[in-house]
């Protein structure tokens, strides 16, 4: 329940502050006086963007906090949000001179999207000029899942097709991915092919290289080694036989001299290793050997790799290394994606049975509860002067889930007998709008759990005896509800648990708007002069009385 409003610095209004009980709450108010206004900084509650046009004194910030009665079904939003629950919850919009707005939940800072959430489950705002819902498929069928119990069902359903169409966008993104991927798979797994041909794993590059270098160039090679190793064995003037002879005659001289120690034990060391050096050249003599076959075979894997390096456009043996892996983890990708493609669309086929199972759910309690709906509308139509007025609802399967199941929905009417049902929103007159507004609204408030409506001079436009009925439905209707209306009839006035006025003055050299409670004299001269106008007769005085009964 709304129990209390606080405007600061908006529009005309510079300080208001009221406080609001349950039951049928009415306000009244000459057109101008700023009834508009409080409705526009309720609606800043409701989350709608704030426009800094509002802000009347631009030094100031402009404040709206409005503070609700609540009971414990609120408890798991607050726990969600991570906000501090309170049976006296405070909201407040806070709009800044810079044009920035705020929002708060009992003083702790929220995003429009958490303020539009729990406001919307709290109150709901309906003007004269807001019959257009009527027409959507949406507020249908909200009215009809209202009237079956279908709250939880429906709840449930639409949970379950968000995961449904979660599924569905992701199926179309792996089935993008995949044709993608498949445009390319063939000249990739080519590629591929080729790399794997050569077996690059077994192959050691740099002794390929080296490889290469001794078969291309074994005659010059051998050629050299022989003059080497020549020049070391000839008798008598050979380096071998002389490196000895020189040996002998040093190990000689160190028997004599124990400073050539040194020096003998360096060239015997060095006769050693040259002794080692000769040997090891004359096995790599042995090894070289002129082999075009061997060659030929060498220089087409060494052609083959650098023609790949050049294909691939990568200057090092591992970088190809790599390409081949990454193409053959692309391969891999294929696979998984189709595993992905087929996992996803297990899934969506098991949502599918769950959604159809919900919604023929759906379908049979709204089946069941149309003519209990066209009852209870008929019978309030007939009440609000609309006597020959018929209603129904009308249900269509359709192939593909939708939000509300998987039927469509069509609200259908006729203000005059002998005529034909046509869809609402061809078959109704303005005149007519706001009453069968005001019954939806009757049949919507026996099944929702909205602590507050606000009705914005729905009643316009009618008179007489439709006034009173209207005033008895609003009444009936509060005992469901708080239900707060704003009015320009006598009739509707009467019926008021408690009553409001707004109303405008000069202050100060400055037009403001405020809304003050009225006594119950001061209700009763608000509805003689709503009868008779700004001069209150005797005769309106007297009707007033019989009104308010």
């Amino acid at each position: 329940m709304l129990s209390r409003i606080y405007i600061k610095n908006f529009a005309l209004i510079d300080t208001l502050e009221v406080s609001l009980k349950n039951g049928l709450q009415v306000i009244t108010g000459e057109t101008g006086a700023g009834k508009s206004i409080i409705l526009g900084a309720l609606r800043l509650i409701l989350g709608e963007r704030a426009d800094v046009k509002s802000v009347s004194n631009a030094e100031e910030k402009s404040v709206v906090e409005t503070e609700f009665a609540l009971n414990n079904q609120f408890k798991k939003f607050f726990i969600e949000n991570d906000l501090d629950y309170e049976l006296q919850t405070i909201i407040r919009r806070e709009i800044l001179p810079s044009g920035k707005s705020r929002a708060f939940i009992n003083d702790v800072p929220v995003t429009l999207d958490v303020l539009r959430e729990f406001s919307s489950q709290l109150i709901d705002i309906h003007s004269q000029f807001e019959t257009s819902n009527l027409f959507t498929s949406e507020y249908q069928f909200k009215i009809i899942d209202g009237l079956s119990g279908n709250k939880q069902i429906i709840e449930e359903y639409q949970y379950e097709f968000s995961d449904f169409q979660s599924l569905k966008i992701q199926l179309k993104k792996l089935q993008n991915q995949l044709s993608e991927t498949n445009k390319e798979s063939d000249y990739k797994e080519f590629l591929l092919n080729e790399l794997e041909e050569l077996k690059l794993d077994d192959v050691d590059y740099e002794d390929l290289q080296n490889q290469l270098a001794i078969h291309e160039n074994a005659g010059v090679i051998s050629d050299n080694l022989v003059q080497i190793l020549s020049r070391f064995h000839q008798e008598e003037i050979g380096i071998l036989s002389f490196f000895n002879e020189a040996k002998n005659k040093l190990s000689k001289i160190s028997e004599i001299s124990t400073s050539f120690a040194e020096l003998n034990d360096r060239l015997e060391t060095s006769f050693v290793e040259i002794k080692d050096i000769i040997a090891e050249l004359e096995n790599e003599a042995e090894k070289v050997e002129i082999n075009p076959e061997k060659l030929l075979i060498l220089t087409e894997l060494n052609n083959k790799i650098n023609a790949l390096l050049l294909k691939h456009n990568v200057s090092d043996f591992n970088e190809l290394i790599e390409v081949r892996n990454e193409l053959a983890g692309d391969q891999k990708g294929v696979s998984e994606l189709e595993e992905q493609i087929a996992e996803t669309k297990e899934n969506i086929s098991k949502k599918e049975n769950i959604l159809q199972a919900l919604a023929e759910k759906l379908s049979e309690n709204r089946k069941k509860n149309i003519p209990v709906f066209v009852k209870k509308a008929e019978g309030l139509l007939k009440k609000l002067g609309l006597e020959k007025a018929k209603v129904d609802i009308e249900l269509q399967d359709i192939t593909e889930f939708s939000p509300f199941g998987k039927e469509n929905i069509q609200l259908l009417f006729q203000a005059n007998s002998g005529f034909p049902l046509k869809p609402i929103q061809t078959a109704i007159s303005g005149g007519e709008r706001s009453r069968v507004m005001l019954a939806v609204k009757k049949i919507i408030a026996e099944s929702d759990d909205l602590p507050t409506l606000i009705l914005d001079e729905i009643d316009t436009g009618v008179s007489g005896k439709v006034a009173e009925e209207i005033g008895n439905l609003m009444r009936e209707m509060s005992k469901d509800m708080q239900l707060i209306v704003i009015s320009h009839l006598a009739q509707v006035a009467a019926k008021g648990n408690n009553n409001y006025k707004v109303v405008k003055e000069d202050i100060a050299g400055r037009t403001q708007s405020t809304i003050i409670p009225l006594s119950d004299d001061e209700k009763l001269k608000e509805i003689a002069q709503l009868l008779s106008g700004s001069k209150i007769t005797e005769a309106a005085l007297a009707q007033a009385k019989e009104l308010i009964g």
